[in-house]
């Protein structure tokens, strides 16, 4: 099995240098498959992963192919999930596959870039709303709404809208984004408490339907607050919001080596700027886990009664568990305006909760890198593989109809793979512990889950 698995990553290896394109990355997912599933010894797979990293990274180089991006993605979670592998080794590769794969792929094919920026967006929105659905069991179905005001509290200030109401210089000098992103933490950690003193009184489907009910107001208002003061300019939007100015990036960069131009600094500044809020996001989370607040959320989410008879505030903590989920996406919202230099309504519709709902139970709810993994892999889905499917089927098969165009069918394939996920692996891709030793201790109530 050694000798196999490391002849299918030589020749993928060798593929890469003769011919780069879909076929070679995807018979390198084949070879990553090997390396992930077969019995192989810890210091073979270890290199194993080294060469896959670096074949994938110079398929992404040469070919710009985001199958390779797909096989990058595998392999963090290789690297999080199987045993053995020196902590040495999994920290080495996952910063190799960060901050050198995925900039080098991206000065390749730009759109690269783009995947990577809306994969940390979503990922730090997945691991927020993994402490209000995954930690402390509260069904959010209006999580959309606190990225909506995250993002309107940059855009108006950050352009010239804020004129239409008041007085000032506007728009705001870019630099004021940082500052905003702290406001941000405040004014969705307030909305998280207007919105969940009604709401985390009640349970289950009524909580849910209730966060649907709060969450679509907010998309609401921003859709019609355009008169008789002019606040959010309706459903036109606002643009163009200002971005911070990037002058000492590009001076770093160059410095390290690394000429920028127009179309890539941006671009390179926000996503690790996404990596380094995702860094920050998981620390929280991690040190929330283990403080007494996580132990708190876990109780209540297990059975209220048994942690309202154990001195437990069931509103208090769920109201923390809420404001904290929605000071997570605040931020980002302000980081999505400013990447995007344009917001609107129709970016925080209830599909968009949905999404995000569905991120965390793809990947397991409760599991840090299981809403990571989540958001990349509905993201890439979304973004990516079915419109390049999309595009294949359309060159290759131009007698098919355009109603059987794949792209149109990604809330089908969204639900099937719920669906799925519901029926052959409810506790998720990458499942808490304390869900996996449920389910491993009482396997007749996975089977009780899957009908």
């Amino acid at each position: 099995m050694n000798a196999l698995s490391l002849l299918l990553n030589l020749a993928y290896l060798g593929l890469v240098f003769l011919a780069p394109g879909a076929l070679s990355n995807l018979f390198g997912l084949i070879a990553l498959g090997t390396t992930a599933f077969f019995k192989l010894s810890p210091s073979w797979r270890t290199l194993n992963l080294a060469l896959l990293t670096l074949a994938f990274t110079l398929g992404l180089v040469r070919s710009g192919n985001t199958l390779g991006l797909i096989g990058l993605v595998g392999i963090l979670v290789a690297l999080t999930t199987l045993p053995r592998i020196p902590t040495g080794i999994r920290v080495l590769l996952a910063l190799a596959i960060l901050l050198l794969s995925v900039p080098l792929a991206g000065f390749a094919n730009t759109f690269i870039f783009e995947l990577g920026i809306q994969i940390g967006i979503y990922a730090a929105m997945a691991l927020g709303l993994n402490v209000v659905v995954g930690m402390a069991g509260l069904l959010d179905l209006g999580y959309a709404a606190f990225f909506a005001v995250g993002a309107y509290t940059w855009a108006i200030f950050g352009s010239e809208q804020a004129k239409n109401f008041m007085q000032g210089n506007f728009p705001l000098p870019g630099e004021y984004m940082y500052l905003f992103m702290g406001i941000a933490i405040v004014t969705t950690a307030l909305t998280g408490l207007v919105i969940g003193l009604p709401a985390l009184r009640l349970r289950g489907d009524y909580l849910a339907i209730v966060t649907l009910g709060l969450g679509e107001v907010v998309r609401i208002l921003a859709n019609n607050l355009d008169h008789p003061i002019n606040f959010t300019n309706g459903p036109q939007g606002i643009t163009p919001v200002q971005r911070p100015p990037i002058d000492w990036f590009r001076q770093l960069m160059a410095t390290l080596g690394v000429h920028l131009d127009r179309t890539t600094d941006y671009q390179l500044f926000f996503y690790f700027l996404v990596l380094l809020m995702i860094g920050l996001v998981v620390l929280v989370n991690v040190n929330l886990a283990n403080s007494r607040f996580g132990r708190a959320w876990v109780a209540i989410r297990e059975d209220e009664v048994a942690a309202r008879s154990m001195g437990i505030p069931l509103l208090p903590t769920k109201l923390l568990a809420f404001m904290t989920g929605a000071a997570f996406s605040g931020v980002m919202g302000v980081i999505f305006a400013a990447q995007r230099t344009f917001v609107s309504p129709e970016s925080f519709t209830l599909l968009a909760s949905i999404t995000i709902l569905g991120m965390v139970i793809l990947g397991g709810m409760g599991s840090i890198p299981g809403a990571i993994l989540g958001a990349a892999a509905l993201t890439i889905l979304n973004l990516d593989v079915l419109k390049t499917f999309s595009e294949f089927v359309r060159t290759s098969l131009p007698q098919i109809p355009n109603q059987v165009d794949p792209a149109k069918y990604e809330r089908l394939v969204f639900g099937l793979i719920l669906v799925l996920m519901m029926i052959f692996r409810p506790e998720g891709l990458i499942p808490e512990k304390r869900h996996k030793a449920e389910m491993a201790a009482f396997p007749e109530g996975k089977q009780g889950g899957e009908a």
